[in-house]
């Protein structure tokens, strides 16, 4: 079982200060359509300020159930999968309640190094566990270190074939959702 969270906060700046960041209509698009493509169990969005939870909520249910759902059904489709949450506590107690188990932190982050999870260690582990995954991507800057203390892995970063390495966050999710799949 696979989950996906896109942190809006605990998450840095460019100057390296915690923040939230602002919820962003293209990635809940991007990011829905890959969880569904990819057959992800859900996806969360996990933002503290109300007024942030409330525009996406309302992106949200355009595509469920307002003139979006009519309009496009394969999007209201993608749309199903994904909830609001005000801290990444309440995304674990809403996955352990779903499945009855808790689940295994997997934070994403360009500049890891050290003991890192391979992209096909993770793949083998979702064939052949029971138990659910919570790929965590961050948002501005990087997960704060808060959240990747409290993870049970860090996955690998992307690499490319040159040095850069800063992609926006949906086409993190892409890349990751595409090598842990091995389809």
């Amino acid at each position: 079982m696979l989950y996906i969270v896109l942190l809006h906060y605990p998450v840095y700046n460019k100057e390296g200060q915690i923040v939230t960041t602002a919820i962003a209509n293209m990635d809940i698009h991007d990011i829905a359509r890959l969880t569904k493509t990819y057959a992800a169990n859900g996806f969360y969005i996990v933002n503290p300020i109300s007024e942030q939870r409330n525009l996406a909520q309302q992106i949200i249910d355009h595509w469920k159930k307002g003139y979006g759902a009519t309009f496009n059904k394969f999007r209201q489709a993608a749309f199903e999968l994904i909830k609001i949450e005000n801290i990444l506590l309440d995304v674990l107690t809403d996955i352990s309640h779903e499945t009855g188990y808790a689940p295994k932190i997997v934070v994403t982050g360009a500049n890891f190094s050290g003991d890192l999870l391979k992209f096909a260690e993770l793949r083998e582990m979702l064939k052949n566990d029971h138990i659910p995954y919570l790929l965590v991507f961050g948002t501005g800057s990087g997960i704060a270190a808060e959240v990747v203390n409290m993870a049970d892995y860090r996955l690998e970063p992307i690499r490319g074939n040159g040095n850069y390495n800063h992609l926006a966050v949906r086409s993190a999710v892409a890349i990751v959702l595409d090598r842990v799949s091995g389809v």
